[in-house]
């Protein structure tokens, strides 16, 4: 599974000891937390590298064919991907979480609707932010999209079969961020309809006329016992 180096070019961004240190640190404290990793590509100027031979992708991707089965919580194997490489930290998705992706200005309404939500801290969990403007708010996993938001295409629903990149990992356009870090969250993760619902009324906040399969005012709830 290791991935083959030899024909990665002399370009592959050079971190000083302490960020290469500080990749793997975050990486094995996600996996402490339960939270399955993976490592991604390496940076190289403006694409990324795997080591795979042929692998035709330059943007950020994992470093392993087989990321999805190799992705792992133990904090020993974890720390093996990053004592030689500036691996990117990617954390699959449809496992300990979903990762609801919006646009910034969206992102930005949610979170303060989370807020004051009358829910309370129930509503609030870790949110990532890209350097390109996609706020990713991490969501218990399992709930499909609600009727409305299927069709917006702003709108993503990261589960099974998908990833996101966590910080610190560095992409072209910058550093990837927590807006509200694990930890100010209590590594706790809000229902995926408690914000999906928030998503919704902040869409037609802004003016957005939203489609719907379900019943007029008839909102899917969340789910019990998990």
């Amino acid at each position: 599974m290791a991935p083959m180096w030899g024909n990665v070019g002399p370009h592959v961004a050079r971190l000083s000891p302490l960020e290469r240190v500080r990749l793997r640190r975050v990486a094995v404290r996600y996996a402490l937390h339960g939270w399955a990793v993976t490592p991604g590509a390496c940076l190289a100027r403006s694409r990324f590298v795997c080591g795979r031979a042929g692998c035709p992708t330059v943007g950020c991707h994992p470093a392993l064919e087989d990321w999805e089965r190799a992705a792992s919580t133990d904090p020993a194997r974890v720390a093996t991907w990053w004592r030689s490489r500036p691996h990117g930290v990617l954390l699959p998705t449809g496992r300990s979480f979903d990762v609801l992706e919006i646009p910034a200005h969206l992102g930005r309404l949610v979170l303060d609707a989370v807020r004051v939500h009358p829910v309370g801290p129930g509503v609030r969990g870790p949110v990532l932010v890209s350097p390109t403007g996609r706020w990713m708010f991490l969501v218990r996993p399992g709930d499909p999209l609600r009727p409305e938001l299927e069709h917006c295409f702003d709108v993503v629903l990261h589960g099974r079969g998908s990833w996101v990149a966590a910080p610190p990992t560095r992409l072209p356009e910058g550093q990837v961020r927590w807006a509200v870090a694990p930890e100010q969250a209590r590594w706790q993760l809000p229902d995926s309809y408690l914000v999906q619902n928030t998503l919704v009324e902040a869409l037609r906040a802004t003016g957005v006329t939203l489609t719907s399969a379900l019943v007029p005012g008839q909102l899917p709830l969340p789910r019990r016992g998990r």
